[in-house]
């Protein structure tokens, strides 16, 4: 652990300090390149995310004659996933620790080659609800260590977009489901609609052995020289080289035994990080988006739209979660993390009030009710998207120091899935209880929730460098300002 940085400190002096260290050494020109390289192929993993979390949205109808479900059972089969990623995202924390970012993500990899195949071979309900937890298992591991081993090798002006480049990818394999749920559906059968993720998921498995491992995690493990090798293939100067691991030592100094692992989560220096980072978390998926992507086109057939409608308003749902995301991908570093879920934040809560109102006034097909309500129902995928979702993997990647990153991002993640595991396994039993328009007035206040909580919570760390939002929190200036001033500005 941390001893290899020290040992390596002690053995540093004149010549051999890291700047002369760092001059010695060419920086390869293909760093750019191979960074980028590294962040879309760690991010497919996302979209093996996006695709099998919402390949169940147009198979489920199908799965449901096949196996002849009730609601329980169709919400056992859809929230099985979760289960599974929740005890990924715990699970991979203490992997990715010990073995490295880049090994876990190639072990997740593997996971998802394997939970696919399961998943199209089931026999019976039982085994497609097993399988599925295990498929799960690589969703959850995916969201806990792609988002961080992204943001461990990013540098601070890219970190938000390489990272948000996940989000991008979980777009694409929500996109890509629905295509293949509304065009593929019958021709298919649901068995390989599913069977085929395990392509891409090979893919990355394969590709994962040639890029490079995270610098950080390296120097906490293996020392300062091996860190530098890894970022002379990502960075594009020896100067830029040299002030990344001036704060990664500097950082290593500090660090107290007490602040390693979970025991650190509990430390107060680091409390207002778990509170923004979870926070942001559970709303991040309370706020009804994943029940819209699993169950909109139940929801729409339900309020009197065909089959082929309800398919292919959902595709539209997924079209506009693609373009919003890949939007933030491009803007969350120039808006701001915090500045950009504050402007959406309202448009979410008005678009399910509206929402909410079509489906209690229950129009008859066809008039301009009925299409108020894919219109209401877009709108919130828009503000939705392209706010709080675009954040909500981010923060947990960048906010905390490395001595318990991978565990605070299991939790993270762990989060995250817990709270999409609550919304999805009673979203069909709130529509029962408080009817489909008062379940949506339900979620309009879960999200005007969340903008209040990211206004009182939420500090903006666009542009802070990981050892700078770390030192922000030592210093207790981890906090939000009324100008949104960035962190590493104060």
């Amino acid at each position: 652990m941390i001893e290899a940085v020290k040992d390596q400190q002690s053995t540093d002096s004149g010549t051999s300090d890291s700047k002369s260290q760092i001059n010695k050494i060419d920086v390869l020109p293909s760093a750019k390149r191979t960074l980028m390289l590294a962040a879309v192929v760690a991010a497919i993993c996302g979209g093996l995310y996006g695709y099998d979390t919402g390949i169940i949205s147009g198979a489920l109808l199908l799965i449901t004659e096949d196996f002849r479900l009730g609601s329980t059972a169709q919400e056992i089969v859809a929230s099985a996933i979760l289960l599974g990623a929740v005890i990924g995202a715990v699970g991979m924390g203490a992997v990715s620790e010990r073995f490295g970012r880049r090994t876990t993500v190639i072990i997740v990899t593997a996971l998802f080659v394997i939970g696919a195949i399961a998943c199209a071979l089931s026999p019976d309900v039982y085994a497609l609800i097993a399988a599925r937890v295990f498929l799960g298992v690589a969703v959850g591991g995916s969201t806990q260590v792609v988002p961080m081993y992204i943001s461990e090798l990013a540098p601070a002006d890219k970190r938000g977009s390489l990272v948000t480049m996940f989000n991008v990818a979980i777009g694409i394999g929500i996109f890509t489901a629905n295509v293949i749920g509304f065009a593929a559906r019958e021709a298919w059968g649901w068995r390989p609609m599913v069977a085929i993720a395990a392509l891409p998921a090979a893919f990355v498995f394969v590709c994962m052995f040639f890029l490079p491992r995270s610098p950080r995690w390296t120097a906490e493990n293996c020392g300062i020289p091996e860190a530098i090798d890894e970022l002379r293939k990502i960075r594009e100067t020896p100067k830029e080289i040299r002030q990344e691991v001036a704060q990664i030592r500097q950082n290593a100094e500090d660090v107290d035994e007490r602040d390693r692992g979970w025991k650190g989560l509990a430390r107060p220096w680091v409390r207002p990080a778990v509170i923004a980072a979870l926070g942001v978390a559970f709303f991040t998926q309370c706020g009804g988006l994943e029940m819209m992507i699993y169950y909109a086109p139940t929801f729409l057939r339900d309020a009197g739209f065909g089959a082929s409608s309800a398919l292919l308003a959902s595709l539209g749902v997924s079209i506009v979660y693609l373009i919003m995301t890949l939007l933030g991908c491009l803007f969350v570093d120039r808006i701001g993390r915090r500045r950009l879920m504050l402007i959406m934040g309202p448009g979410s809560v008005l678009s399910l009030i509206g929402l909410g109102t079509m489906f209690l006034m229950h129009p008859d097909k066809g008039t301009i009710g009925s299409y108020l309500i894919v219109v209401f129902l877009l709108l919130f995928m828009m503000f939705n998207s392209g706010g709080i979702q675009v954040v909500g993997w981010l923060l947990g990647a960048e906010m905390f120091p490395l001595s318990m990153r991978g565990q605070a991002t299991s939790l993270h993640a762990s989060m995250l899935w817990g709270s999409d595991l609550l919304v999805t396994s009673t979203a069909l039993t709130l529509v029962q209880m408080i009817s489909l328009g008062g379940t949506m007035w339900f979620y309009a206040g879960v999200n005007l929730a969340s903008v209040v909580f990211v206004y009182f919570f939420v500090p903006e760390t666009a542009g802070a460098t990981l050892e700078d939002i770390e030192q922000a929190l030592k210093d207790k200036r981890f906090r939000p300002t009324p100008g949104d001033t960035a962190i590493v500005a104060r």
